[in-house]
C-alpha cells in the first residue's frame, strides 16, 4: 500500500467514526422527551410523597412513568437503536433504570429506616453513571457536565443535611433532566428543519 492509499483509508475511517458519533447524538436527541418525562415524574413523586405522606407514591409514579414512556415510544414509532453505539446507550439507561427501580423500591417496601440522604446519593450516583457512560460513548461534554452535577448531589447527600440533599436533588433534576431534555428536543427540532430544508 502506498502512503496516499493509507492516508485515504485513515481519513475514511475517521469520517466513519465521526458519522457514527453524530448519529449517536442524533439518536440521543430524539430521546430528549424522556429526560423531561422522568424529571417531571420525579417531581410528582417527591411532591406526592411529601405533601400527602403517601408511602406508595414513588412506586406508583415510577411505574406510571415507565408505562407512559413505553406508550409514547410505541406511538411515535421509536424502535430499538440499530447502531452499536445506540445499543450501548440504550442498554446503559435501561440497566440504570431497572437498578434504581429494584433497589429503591426494595428499600421503600422493606420498611427499614433508610436515611433519605442515602437514597438520594444512590439514585444520583446511578443517574450520573448513565450520563457519564452516554457522554463518553458520544464524546458529548454537556452530558458529562450533567454527570458531574449528579455526582455532586451524591456528595452533598453524604455530607449535608436532609434539606441540603433535597435541594441539591431538585436542582439537579431541573438542570440535568428537564433543561437538558428540552435542550435535546430543541436540537432535534433544528436538525429536522435542516433535513427538511436540504431534502
Amino acid at each position: 500500500m502506498t502512503a496516499n492509499a493509507e492516508e485515504l483509508e485513515l481519513k475514511d475511517r475517521l469520517s466513519l467514526i465521526e458519522t457514527m458519533i453524530a448519529e449517536g447524538r442524533r439518536s440521543m436527541q430524539s430521546y430528549g422527551w424522556t429526560f423531561v418525562l422522568w424529571g417531571v415524574a420525579y417531581y410528582v413523586a417527591i411532591l406526592w410523597s411529601n405533601l400527602c405522606n403517601y408511602g406508595q407514591a414513588w412506586p406508583i409514579t415510577m411505574v406510571s412513568a415507565g408505562v407512559l414512556m413505553g406508550v409514547i415510544r410505541w406511538r411515535i414509532g421509536c424502535s430499538n437503536p440499530i447502531t452499536s453505539k445506540g445499543r450501548a446507550i440504550w442498554a446503559t439507561w435501561i440497566s440504570m433504570g431497572l437498578s434504581m427501580f429494584i433497589l429503591l423500591d426494595a428499600l421503600g417496601f422493606s420498611r427499614m429506616h433508610v436515611d433519605v440522604r442515602i437514597m438520594v446519593a444512590v439514585a444520583s450516583t446511578l443517574i450520573a453513571a448513565a450520563n457519564a457512560a452516554s457522554s463518553l460513548i458520544l464524546k458529548w461534554k454537556l452530558q458529562f457536565a450533567c454527570a458531574i452535577v449528579w455526582w455532586a448531589v451524591a456528595v452533598v447527600s453524604c455530607y449535608g443535611t436532609v434539606n441540603q440533599s433535597y435541594i441539591a436533588f431538585l436542582i439537579a433534576l431541573f438542570l440535568c433532566q428537564i433543561v437538558f431534555g428540552i435542550y435535546l428536543m430543541i436540537r432535534e427540532s433544528i436538525a429536522r428543519k435542516q433535513e427538511a430544508t436540504h431534502a
